[in-house]
C-alpha cells in the first residue's frame, strides 16, 4: 500500500462563512462566487461543519498544528500572538528538539516543504528548516505586505531557506506558483508533505491590483486604514485561484488520487469576515473566533460529497496525517490530537456514524489570557467564561450564542465547569509575562452584564 502525499493548506484569518460552499455573501447579500476551486475540493471530498481552530489567534494554532499537541504545553504559544518584539528571543518559538509533523515525516522518508507563513519563532534560534522542513519559501512574521514583502513594522521578511530574497510580485501568487513548482519537482517514488500556509486574507487589505495602495502605506501594515468587503473577497479569490493551480499540478503529475489535501484557517475571521450564523471573530472564544472552514479531499480514501458534523481541532489533522502516512508519534511527545481516518471510512452523513468512544467522549477546550477567556465544547453544549462571567449555550439550538442557559441548567454548567478545570489542571499555568497583541476588540464579545 502506497503512502499518500500530504498537502495542508492554511488560510490566515478566514472566517467560517467566507467561502462559497459555506455561505459567502457579497455586499448586496447575494451568494458570492469567491472560491470555485475550494468549493470543488469540498464537493470532491468531505466538508466538516464543526471544524475548530486550536486557538482564536494565529501562532498558538500553528504550535498545535506542527506538534499535534495542546499548544499550552509550549511557552511560545502563550503569546497571543507572537509579535515582532520576539525577534532574538531564545524561548518564544518551537524548539528544534521538539518532534514535529514535518520532522517525523522527513525521518520516515517524506520530502517536506513549507511555503508561506511560519510564525513560530525568529532566526537564528528558530526556523522551518530547524523543525523538519527540508525546503522553505516564505516569511517568518505574523503578517506580510503583499508587494513589499515586509513584516508589519516594515522589516524585510521574505526567505528562501535561510537566505533573504527579493522577488517582485503579489505574495499570494508567488506562494501558489512555488507550491506548483515543488509538486512538479517531486519524484513519484518519494511521498511528500507540502505545508502551504497563505497570508491571505490577513491584512493589509491588498489585491493583485493594489500595488499603489501598498506603496501608499509604505509597506507597514495598517489595520484600520483601508479595505472593503470587495477587497477582502478578492483576496480570497486570488488564494482560491492558486489552490486551483496546485490541484491542476497534481492532476498533471497523476498524483491527485493518492494525495490527501486538507484546507482550513488558523482562526476565525476578522474585520470583513462573514461568520454567519456565528458571532465573534479573531481573539474571541465565541464560535466566530474558533469555528473555521474545513474540508479534506483524498479520492483514493474519501468518497465525494461527504459531510461530517464531528467536532474536531486543528491538532487532530496532525494525528490524521501521521496516521495516513503510517508514521508513529515520538514516544516522549504523545499526541493530544486524534486521527480522523475513521471518519473518512464512514457514511457521508456523519450523524449516523458510530466513532470510537475516544472520539465521541472527548471535550474540546480553550483558554486565553485576553479577557480571561475559557471554553469547553462537549457535543452540542458549550461552556464559556469571559471576564469572570459564565455562559452556557446549546449550540444546536443557539448557534449565535445569545441564550445563556446557566440559570436553567445549573447542574450541566457545574459539570462542564468542572471538566474544564480538570483539563486545565493537566496543562502548564499561563505565564504571567505572556503578552496579548491586540489591534481591535470584537464588538460581538459578550460583556459582563449578568
Amino acid at each position: 500500500m502506497t503512502r499518500p502525499n500530504l498537502i495542508f493548506i492554511l488560510a490566515d484569518d478566514l472566517g467560517y462563512a467566507d467561502l462559497g460552499c459555506t455561505g459567502a455573501r457579497d455586499a448586496a447579500n447575494q451568494p458570492a462566487n469567491v472560491s470555485p476551486n475550494l468549493d470543488r475540493l469540498a464537493s470532491e471530498g468531505m466538508r466538516f461543519t464543526r471544524g475548530y481552530a486550536n486557538s482564536a489567534v494565529c501562532s498558538p494554532t500553528r504550535f498545535a498544528l506542527i506538534t499535534g499537541r495542546w499548544q499550552y504545553r509550549l511557552r511560545g504559544a502563550a503569546e497571543e500572538p507572537l509579535a515582532g518584539n520576539a525577534r532574538g528571543d531564545k524561548v518564544l518559538g518551537i524548539s528544534s528538539s521538539h518532534p514535529t509533523l514535518p520532522s517525523l515525516l522527513r525521518d520516515a522518508g517524506f520530502s517536506t516543504a513549507l511555503i508561506g507563513k511560519w510564525h513560530l519563532g525568529y532566526p537564528p534560534h528558530f526556523g522551518p528548516r530547524m523543525s523538519g522542513y527540508e525546503h522553505y519559501y516564505g516569511f517568518h512574521s505574523g503578517g506580510a505586505d503583499y508587494f513589499a514583502h515586509c513584516d508589519p513594522r516594515g522589516v524585510p521578511d521574505f526567505w528562501h531557506n535561510e537566505t533573504p530574497i527579493e522577488e517582485d510580485g503579489y505574495l499570494t501568487d508567488l506562494l501558489s506558483r512555488r507550491a506548483v513548482q515543488f509538486i512538479e519537482q517531486q519524484s513519484a517514488e518519494r511521498p511528500f508533505l507540502l505545508s502551504l500556509h497563505y497570508s491571505a486574507p490577513h491584512w493589509p487589505w491588498l489585491t493583485r491590483d493594489d500595488r499603489a495602495e501598498s506603496e501608499r502605506i509604505g509597506g507597514v501594515g495598517k489595520h484600520t486604514d483601508g479595505g472593503s468587503l470587495a477587497t477582502y473577497q478578492r483576496m480570497i479569490h486570488h488564494m482560491d485561484e492558486g489552490i486551483g493551480w496546485v490541484m491542476d499540478a497534481l492532476e498533471a503529475r497523476g498524483m491527485s488520487d493518492d494525495t490527501l489535501i486538507v484546507f482550513t484557517s488558523d482562526n476565525g475571521g476578522e474585520r470583513f469576515s462573514n461568520n454567519w450564523p456565528f458571532v465573534g471573530q479573531k481573539m474571541d472564544l465565541l464560535e466566530g473566533g474558533i469555528r473555521v472552514p474545513l474540508m479534506a479531499r483524498w479520492p483514493a480514501r474519501i468518497a465525494a460529497g461527504g459531510v461530517s458534523n464531528l467536532p474536531n481541532l486543528t491538532m487532530d489533522w496532525t494525528a490524521t496525517m501521521l496516521d495516513a502516512a503510517r508514521v508513529a508519534s515520538h514516544v516522549d511527545y504523545p499526541l493530544d490530537g486524534l486521527s480522523l481516518l475513521p471518519v473518512f471510512d464512514g457514511a457521508a452523513d456523519q450523524s449516523s456514524l458510530t466513532l470510537s468512544e475516544k472520539h465521541a467522549s472527548r471535550d474540546l477546550c480553550w483558554r486565553m489570557t485576553h479577557r480571561g477567556q475559557r471554553a469547553l465544547v462537549r457535543g452540542d453544549w458549550k461552556y464559556l467564561q469571559i471576564d469572570g462571567v459564565e455562559y452556557l449555550f446549546n449550540l444546536a439550538n443557539d448557534a449565535r450564542e445569545r441564550a445563556n442557559l446557566r440559570e436553567r441548567e445549573p447542574e450541566r454548567l457545574a459539570e462542564l465547569r468542572s471538566a474544564w478545570t480538570a483539563w486545565d489542571n493537566t496543562m502548564p499555568l499561563l505565564p504571567e509575562d505572556a503578552r496579548v497583541s491586540l489591534v481591535f476588540t470584537s464588538k460581538d464579545l459578550p460583556q459582563a452584564t449578568f
